[in-house]
């Protein structure tokens, strides 16, 4: 499965959980995917933290990625995760990426792969996603933390995001100089 090989590569970073669901042979990913690997931290071959991170992931997949949601920082950092895990995809894969210094939601296509662009100054993916969608708290009671995500799935393979059509290019263009508000513990 695809997740587990992430796992193996390193390329999961402070994992809330990696689970199998409890039907369709998926599993399910919540915590950060690696952008930018960190650069080699001693002799035994062990690396320094990541240099960047897809925050806040959500991921579903089997043999190929079927749900992607993440927090990014910048604009142009879409393009690096799509070069990064395209091969990955699913042919019917849904991105959904909240970016910090996005002026505007966007449906963008890069390289074939369709994404979902929405602005985020604060909160978290999972929580956005779920308002996103209209979910509530008794949608997911009861429910694993891995059939949460395939909860969410489900509800997100029948939702349409009504944004405008835009290019990256035109996207990046037009991006803010917003950083990531203050959050968590000071």
């Amino acid at each position: 499965m695809i997740l587990q090989k992430y796992q193996e590569s390193d390329l999961l970073f402070n994992s809330n959980f990696l689970a199998e669901t409890s039907g369709a042979g998926m599993m399910a990913y919540r915590g950060e995917l690696v952008l930018v690997e960190g650069d080699q931290g001693d002799v035994q071959g062990h690396k320094k933290p990541p240099k960047e991170v897809v925050y806040g992931s959500v991921l579903l997949g089997d043999d190929k990625l079927k749900m992607v949601i993440g927090w990014l920082n910048t604009v142009k950092e879409v393009s690096d995760f799509i070069s990064k895990y395209k091969a990955d995809f699913a042919d019917d894969c849904i991105v959904v990426l909240y970016v910090i210094n996005a002026k505007d939601e966007a449906q963008l296509e890069i390289d074939g792969v369709k994404v979902a662009m929405i602005p985020l100054a604060s909160g978290v993916p999972w929580n956005e996603i779920i308002e996103e969608l209209g979910l509530e708290k008794s949608d997911f009671k009861g429910q694993s933390p891995a059939d949460k995500v395939t909860t969410l799935f489900d509800e997100i393979k029948t939702h349409t995001f009504k944004y405008p059509v835009s290019s990256l290019d035109d996207a990046i263009s037009v991006s803010t100089d917003r950083v990531r508000e203050n959050w968590g513990a000071i």
